[in-house]
């Protein structure tokens, strides 16, 4: 089916609609709306346990929603199964890179092409069945500027180029919304900007959700940006107007100061 169209701008591709987590008669996240859109950055912020990672596990089906609903590219996935809604196109990454350090930037990626060429459950194929996949893992690698480290392994990057690889390997899903977990997290001023850039480009072809701390990377990429606190929206719009929100400056600051 496909994503919802309006009138204002880019499709809609996932929504979230009174979304809400309870654990243990503690309210988690609570009445959480969201519309993510085709090419565009959407941000979600807030203050350390304001919901944000709750809410991704949410989304991508790692944890049950106690209520609400959730809509990918028109399709209803509330009650689907995190495998079968990566297949569908909405793909993650965590907070803690998630690559095989022992195997090249190559490997890594070519690993990650094989569960969209069909070659995951084909374990009696030789190695020599991996080599066609070769020329779509170098493609990855080039967008990427990953090329001069193609046959380093994945140990031996510098933290900025790993996250860089990680996003590589969520793309060989070819994802439709692509979701970001604190990707500039523990970088430093040249990898920031180095992945903000990507993170730019990777947007021009699908949608990108992300948790982000970095509040001048918010400012310089995201097109949208919602503000939780303690589990619900606080506030919503472009990062003009969130930020100029007393509430917003309150939740972070703890005063409008």
């Amino acid at each position: 089916m496909d994503a919802i169209r309006t009138d204002e701008g880019p499709r809609v591709v996932l929504t979230a609609r009174r979304l809400g987590r309870d654990f243990s008669g503690f309210t988690a996240v609570n009445n959480v709306n969201l519309d993510v859109h085709h090419a565009r950055i959407h941000a979600l912020i807030g203050p350390n346990g304001a919901g944000k990672t709750t809410v991704f596990n949410l989304l991508t089906k790692f944890l049950q929603p106690t209520r609400g609903r959730i809509t990918l590219l028109g399709t209803d996935i509330t009650g689907t199964r995190p495998d079968a809604v990566a297949r569908m196109g909405l793909v993650r990454s965590f907070q803690i890179s998630a690559v095989f350090p022992d195997l090249t930037v190559l490997e890594n990626v070519r690993v990650a092409l094989q569960r969209p060429a069909g070659l995951h459950v084909q374990f009696w194929r030789g190695m020599g069945a991996l080599e066609r996949l070769n020329a779509r893992a170098d493609e990855l690698i080039d967008n990427l500027g990953l090329t001069p480290w193609r046959d380093t392994r994945a140990a031996d990057l510098s933290y900025g180029r790993k996250r860089v690889l990680e996003i590589a390997t969520t793309l060989a899903l070819d994802p439709e919304v692509l979701l970001l977990d604190e990707p500039m997290a523990g970088m430093g001023r040249e990898d920031v900007r180095m992945v903000a850039d990507i993170i730019r480009d990777v947007a021009r072809t699908r949608a990108v959700l992300m948790v982000e701390h970095n509040l001048s990377v918010v400012a310089d990429i995201c097109h949208h940006v919602t503000v939780l606190q303690r589990g619900e929206i606080l506030a919503e719009g472009d990062y003009a107007t969130v930020s100029a929100d007393p509430r917003v400056r309150t939740a972070y600051m703890g005063s409008e100061a």
